[in-house]
């Protein structure tokens, strides 16, 4: 499964690059404005540090501009996927971009029929939003199975990126489940490292290691 994180913040993303378990990145307007920096020239230093996919997002709602945004923002680098919500425009603007060529990660699924629509036009990823739809009071890894039994049935090359992980715990179920891939906010990532057995057993062995005779 590739692991992408979910941050605009080239520190964070510097920093877990460096332990090679980093396949992506994907942005947001929401993440980027949180930087308080330019919106290309974020991107731009983000893809220079990571050899995958990086996915920022459109910022118009119609077609014509969603397109024109898409096609500029793809010549920034040969990594970058577009976002493109999951709203009628939306999906017409990433059939034409799959016929263009360029990629498309479609964001703000919620349901499984969303998912089919994407895979239909081509979308190179569909991102849905579990922790979201748990915060309903509905389970939402039941989308990841549904997304993945349906691409399965009629061999959809679209990527499952699990989207809105919150903990551990569906970083863990998205991968039972079969996802592509999961982006991952910063902080649940460092708290996948964290175990008390683990902290118990590294302060035990540091302990011991102090009575070693060199």
């Amino acid at each position: 499964m590739k692991i992408f994180i979910d941050t605009a913040e080239v520190k964070e993303i510097e920093e877990i690059n460096r332990l090679g378990i980093l396949d992506g990145v994907t942005t947001n307007p929401s993440l980027i404005a949180k930087s308080k920096r330019k919106f290309k020239e974020v991107v731009g230093e983000i893809c220079k540090i990571v050899d995958g996919p990086v996915s920022m997002e459109v910022l118009s709602t119609n077609f014509d501009e969603m397109l024109k945004e898409a096609k500029e923002y793809s010549k920034i680098a040969e990594n970058i996927v577009i976002k493109i919500p999951l709203i009628p425009e939306g999906i017409r603007c990433v059939n034409e971009l799959t016929n263009l060529g360029i990629q498309t990660n479609v964001t703000l699924c919620f349901s499984a029929p969303q998912a089919l629509l994407a895979a239909k036009v081509g979308a190179t990823y569909i991102s849905p939003f579990i922790g979201r739809i748990d915060d309903l009071g509905y389970n939402g890894m039941e989308l990841i199975s549904e997304i993945r039994s349906i691409y399965d049935n009629y061999n959809f090359p679209t990527q499952i990126l699990a989207a809105s992980i919150r903990h551990p715990l569906h970083f863990k179920e998205a991968s039972l489940l079969g996802a592509n891939a999961v982006t991952v906010p910063y902080s649940t990532l460092k708290m996948i490292f964290k175990h008390p057995l683990t902290d118990i057993g590294l302060d035990k062995f540091l302990e011991d290691a102090k009575n070693i005779i060199l």
